[in-house]
């Protein structure tokens, strides 16, 4: 049976292909604004994940199915190479798309994700959506009701309420798959990397305030990533792109034009 192709927002016709991958229970609407600006230089294309978004649901959701969406997907559209930018999970994505197709990859941008296996850490995250009783609600202001009781966050619950959508039989429902993203969720985090090295030119983007890339994981980006650059990016956490766009922008922009 012939595999889906990822949806995607292409913006832009510039000669060179960017193609930019959002983090676990994002989409690539959360990405329109860098889009936009990405897309004055590049071809830019906001890539829904499978399970994610827009792109088709699947009980297959191992990072190495996900490194051939992306192949896939390279394919349909007939880009021979593209620059590359994950953030988060998204990252973990493109490290392992980065060692299985180097060839196709110029330069590679990953947004606070270490090529190394995490602690699972969204379990409140978890809970929280699995409360939610879509048989009873009426608006996302309930689904919003719900998720505070667990997530203190607003900037965390607001990026959760954008997954929420009117489906075909007229409730709400979320657009990313979470049965299949719960199943799952260790081998999305907790799994090493795969062996090799990709010594393209790279950049690992962290948030100054975030703990994703730690000094010592320095010594194992440069080890798998030998080209690669590490950039602080100020006062920004793990969403450094949303908190911190400007300084996120100009620091891919100056990596891509050297």
């Amino acid at each position: 049976m012939e595999q889906p192709i990822l949806h995607s927002k292409i913006i832009g016709t510039g000669e060179k292909h960017l193609l930019v991958f959002h983090g676990l229970f994002g989409q690539l609407d959360n990405w329109n604004t860098h889009g936009r600006q990405f897309g004055e230089i590049y071809t830019t294309h906001l890539i829904d994940l499978r399970n994610h978004g827009r792109s088709f649901h699947s009980d297959d959701a191992t990072i190495a199915e996900m490194v051939e969406d992306v192949a896939r997907y390279m394919d349909f559209h007939q880009i021979e190479k593209a620059h590359i930018l994950g953030h988060s999970l998204g990252g973990r994505v493109v490290m392992d798309f980065a060692m299985t197709y180097p060839d196709k990859v110029d330069h590679l941008i990953v947004a606070d994700m270490a090529p190394k296996a995490y602690q699972p850490h969204h379990n409140a995250i978890f809970k929280a959506l699995c409360s939610v009783d879509f048989s009873t609600v009426t608006s996302r202001k309930d689904v919003e009701e719900t998720l505070s009781q667990y997530i203190p966050e607003a900037g965390v619950r607001q990026f959760l309420l954008k997954n929420v959508y009117h489906a075909e039989n007229g409730g709400y429902d979320f657009r990313f798959n979470l049965p299949v993203l719960q199943n799952h969720y260790e081998d999305l985090v907790g799994k090493d990397l795969l062996n090799g090295i990709f010594d393209g030119p790279t950049l690992f983007l962290k948030g100054a305030k975030s703990n994703y890339i730690l000094q010592e994981d320095e010594f194992i980006i440069k080890q798998r990533f030998p080209k690669a650059e590490v950039v602080a990016i100020a006062n920004a956490g793990h969403w450094l792109h949303a908190e911190n766009p400007k300084d996120f922008i100009e620091a891919i922009l100056t990596f891509l034009e050297k």
